[in-house]
């Protein structure tokens, strides 16, 4: 093998990524805009939600727990009747409909146990799921004051003393943004080596490549270098510009730290978009097996929700898969200041899944060169 080679084979790569503009405005998206504005827009708190109240009671106590739904959590009140309700949450025009039943005030007052009727619209899975209990908690609060004739908490026999680690202010912007950086590096290391591979084979320059003195190792670490390289800049450009500038997200680690555990990652996933591309023919059968091995590396790797939440054995079988490391040592660096003596077991890893898929990657690529 020689480098010369690897070298002269990356820059033809980079020309010809060069010269497609789609590929082009995909990369420039997925580490700016894309970034921005699924941290900003997609808030895991809840958010502005549109509720309306049928106030059948029309008294002091309905009309306090009318006033309790303000901004940021949930927009101004619509006040409708019983008739509109369900033709409104039909329309999606509401996610909660709160019914106050005639007499509440006077039953509340009495002792009794009158009941509150809350429609959820459980189709808006984000808001429906935590909604609910904000909206409970605010009407038992409303309603506890009322009684008592005062606002103010009950004391507790003991004092609970919250310390939140790594995000006091449980910013949901800090774990977005920096979890979005991830998924695009993920993302974009299989598709740009897969369609790489793929527009050599459509474009006929495979044949070119195989009447050169060059080998199969050449070529692959060339698509690997160059391909890689350009991930590598574009996630340091969205973690220094994007995510500490526009999002002004802390970071407390090493982000020198974090690029080397990137380049691991990415000479895993690299070799991977290889390997995925010698067993598709075209770039829409590309687009389809991306589809079925990209979705379960994110979802089920830890980046979205905890491993210790899922099955083992969706634990143990997730082990093989790069991510789930780069993820953990991700989170350690970025998140909690982690140093190597912390990580090194996920770069160890890293390196070997890397020079596993490597190896079936080459084989498989030396085959579709004959």
């Amino acid at each position: 093998m020689k480098l010369k080679h690897v070298w002269n084979l990356g820059i033809k790569e980079l020309r010809g990524l060069w010269r497609d503009p789609i590929m082009m405005v995909l990369i420039v998206y997925s580490f700016s805009l894309s970034i921005y504005t699924n941290t900003r827009a997609a808030p895991d708190t809840l958010s502005k939600a549109a509720i309306a109240i049928v106030d059948e009671d029309q008294s002091h106590l309905s009309s306090r727990i009318t006033s309790a739904f303000y901004l940021p959590y949930f927009v101004p009140p619509q006040m409708i009747t019983t008739a509109e309700m369900d033709t409104r949450m039909d329309a999606g025009m509401d996610t909660f409909a709160l019914n106050i039943p005639p007499e509440f005030e006077r039953d509340v007052l009495a002792g009794k146990v009158p009941q509150i009727q809350l429609n959820i619209d459980a189709t808006r899975m984000t808001q429906a799921f935590t909604g609910g209990g904000y909206v409970q908690q605010i009407v038992g609060n409303e309603v506890s004051e009322y009684v008592s004739g005062y606002r103010a908490e009950a004391a507790l026999p003991v004092g609970l003393a919250l310390r939140a680690r790594y995000n006091p202010s449980l910013d949901p912007v800090w774990f977005g943004g920096i979890t979005n950086v991830i998924q695009s590096i993920t993302m974009l290391s299989l598709i740009l080596t897969g369609a790489a591979l793929i527009r050599e084979k459509e474009h006929g320059t495979v044949e070119h490549l195989l009447a050169m003195p060059v080998t199969a190792t050449e070529i692959m670490l060339s698509k690997i270098w160059s391909m890689g390289g350009v991930v590598l800049l574009g996630s340091a450009f969205a973690l220094i510009v994007v995510v500490q500038g526009m999002l002004s997200v802390p970071i407390a680690g090493s982000i020198p730290l974090f690029l080397v555990g990137a380049i691991l990652m990415l000479f895993a996933m690299t070799a991977l978009g290889i390997f995925m591309a010698t067993i598709a023919g075209t770039m829409p059968q590309f687009a389809l097996l991306m589809m079925l091995v990209l979705m379960p590396l994110q979802i089920l790797s830890g980046s979205l929700t905890p491993r210790e939440s899922m099955p083992e054995i969706i634990q143990n079988i997730m082990l093989v898969a790069p991510n789930t490391h780069f993820i953990i040592l991700s989170q350690g660096i970025l998140f909690r200041g982690a140093g190597i003596g912390t990580v090194w077991p996920q770069f160890l890893a890293l390196a070997v899944i890397g020079a596993v898929l490597f190896w079936l990657a080459l084989q498989r690529f030396r085959n579709f060169l004959r």
